[in-house]
């Protein structure tokens, strides 16, 4: 089996779990926490989509989608390139605030669209280029593409379970 058939099959699970998690939901209930201090559904799909959309620009190069489709105001929030939910405090959680269901499938989609036209350029041998001299190891472009998927299917899944309780 090819690399990127497999990465491909793996990034193409997500929106089958995101679309389920959010479906028909209202603003307010994307906004519903399980408690005080947790996470919303709403939230989650909004970061494992930015994680996605700002680690992997990084590597494919260009602009993030987040800002080149002015994704910011539709969640509330300003387009800001650098902020990915990541180290957000409760208040911030609180704060994204994403318009409907659809808005979180649209840029997850538009997301998704570019990684996996960008994963059919891939060859076996650009997995092993280091993308990340930050960490000891440095971080491979292989590496990172599992690192991204793992983060998405974590926060897929925590989605799905929230709804869940939701409902």
């Amino acid at each position: 089996m090819d690399v990127r058939d497999i990465l491909k099959d793996g990034y193409g699970r997500l929106p089958e779990t995101i679309e389920a998690a959010v479906r028909d939901l209202t603003p307010e209930q994307l906004r519903w926490a399980p408690r005080a201090g947790a996470n919303s559904i709403g939230w989650l799909v909004w970061h494992l989509t930015r994680v996605q959309d700002h680690h992997l620009t990084a590597v494919i190069g260009g602009e993030q989608i987040y800002v080149t489709g002015d994704w910011g105001p539709r969640f509330g929030l300003k387009s800001d390139p650098d902020d990915t939910g990541y180290g957000h405090t409760a208040d911030q959680v609180r704060t994204v605030a994403p318009e409907s269901w659809q808005t979180l499938t649209g840029y997850f989609g538009a997301v998704l669209t570019r990684t996996v036209a960008w994963l059919e350029t891939l060859t076996p041998a650009d997995l092993d280029r280091i993308v990340d001299r930050a960490w000891d190891p440095p971080v491979t472009l292989g590496v990172r593409l599992v690192s991204v998927l793992d983060d998405d299917a974590q926060h897929a899944g925590q989605a799905a379970y929230v709804r869940g309780i939701l409902g």
